[in-house]
C-alpha cells in the first residue's frame, strides 16, 4: 500500500470477523432472525461457511493493498470461524478469538484453539464482568503462555457495542474491570507473553501508558476512531505523541477496528492515523514498524 513514507506491506492488527455465528448469537438475544439483525444493523448477512467471509475479507484487503490482518472472532465459542479463515490464508491472516474465562470449558477451548494454530486470546473483562486477576482469568492466560509465539488481547476502558443499541439490547458491562493497571501483576508474572491493549486503552490512556512503561511485554493498538479522546480534550496527534514517547514505535500496532460489510476495510481510520503520524514528523523506520512490521513480529 502506498503511504506517505513509501510503499508498505500494511498489517492491520484489529479487524472483527463477524461470522454467521455472531449474527446468530445476536438473533438469539433479540428474538430476531439473523437476516433481521443484518437489516436493522445495515450489515450484509455473511454466508454460513466462514470460508466465504474470509474470501470476502481477502478481496477487500487486496483492493486496499493491505498485506496482513488479525481477524477477531467476536463472540465466545466462535474460534472455529477464524480457524477456517486462517487455514485458508495462513500467510495473510492472524486468528484471534474471544474467551469468557468464567465458562467452565474456557481453558480447554484455549488449548484446542492454540493447537489449531490461532494466535491470540481476547479477554473482555468489563463485558463478562470479571477481574483480570481472577484465578479463572489467570488460568486462561497461563494456558496461552504455554504456547510460544502467542499473545493475549485485553480490552480495557470504554466498551460500547453499537449494534446492541440498534437492536434494543442492553449492554450490562462493568467498567470497574476496565483499568489497564489491573493487568500489571499478571504481565509481570508472564514476562515472555505479549499483551495487547487496544484503542490506546480506550479512555485510560494514562494508565495504559503507565502499564506499558512498567512492562516491556505490553503493546498498544491504535485501532478505532478513538472517540474516547473527547473525555480529555485530546487530539489523535497528541495521543500518538504520548504513546510514542512512552512505548516507542516498536510496541504500537496499527489497527482500524474494521468489522462489517458492505463497508469493509475502514480506509478513513488509516487516513486519519497516518495524517497524525505525518504531522508528528515520525521517521520512515518508525512508520514502517507500526504499519507493517510489529504485527507479524508479535508472534515470533
Amino acid at each position: 500500500m502506498q503511504t506517505p513514507w513509501g510503499d508498505f506491506a500494511v498489517s492491520d492488527a484489529h479487524i472483527h470477523f463477524f461470522s454467521r455465528k455472531f449474527f446468530d448469537a445476536l438473533a438469539g438475544q433479540s428474538g430476531l432472525t439473523a437476516a433481521q439483525v443484518g437489516e436493522k444493523a445495515g450489515w450484509a448477512l455473511p454466508a454460513e461457511d466462514p470460508a466465504e467471509l474470509a474470501q470476502e475479507w481477502i478481496a477487500d484487503l487486496d483492493a486496499h493493498g493491505v498485506a496482513r490482518a488479525a481477524l477477531i472472532a467476536s463472540t465466545p465459542g466462535d474460534e472455529a470461524s477464524v480457524e477456517r479463515a486462517v487455514s485458508l490464508y495462513p500467510e495473510r491472516l492472524f486468528g484471534y478469538f474471544m474467551v469468557n474465562p468464567l465458562e467452565e470449558s474456557a481453558v480447554e477451548r484455549v488449548r484446542i484453539a492454540m493447537r489449531c494454530g490461532l494466535h491470540a486470546v481476547c479477554l473482555f473483562p468489563a463485558m463478562h464482568r470479571y477481574a483480570v486477576t481472577d484465578p479463572r482469568a489467570e488460568a486462561v492466560i497461563e494456558a496461552v503462555a504455554a504456547f510460544p509465539g502467542r499473545a493475549v488481547f485485553v480490552h480495557c476502558g470504554v466498551l460500547t457495542v453499537g449494534v446492541r443499541r440498534k437492536l434494543g439490547l442492553a449492554s450490562p458491562f462493568d467498567m470497574r474491570f476496565s483499568n489497564p493497571l489491573e493487568l500489571h501483576g499478571v504481565a509481570i508474572r508472564f514476562p515472555k507473553l505479549k499483551f495487547v491493549i487496544p484503542h490506546f486503552g480506550a479512555g485510560f490512556l494514562r494508565e495504559a501508558l503507565m502499564l506499558a512503561d512498567l512492562c516491556a511485554n505490553v503493546y498498544l493498538d491504535t485501532s478505532s476512531s478513538n472517540s474516547w479522546m473527547r473525555y480529555e480534550g485530546l487530539e489523535l496527534k497528541t495521543v500518538f505523541r504520548r504513546a510514542l514517547d512512552v512505548a516507542g514505535a516498536q510496541r504500537l500496532l496499527f489497527g482500524t477496528d474494521s468489522s462489517f460489510f458492505p463497508r469493509g476495510w475502514n480506509y478513513e481510520i488509516f487516513e486519519a492515523q497516518t495524517r497524525a503520524m505525518l504531522d508528528l514528523g515520525i521517521s520512515s523506520a518508525d512508520a514502517r514498524a507500526m504499519l507493517e512490521e510489529n504485527l507479524p513480529r508479535l508472534f515470533t
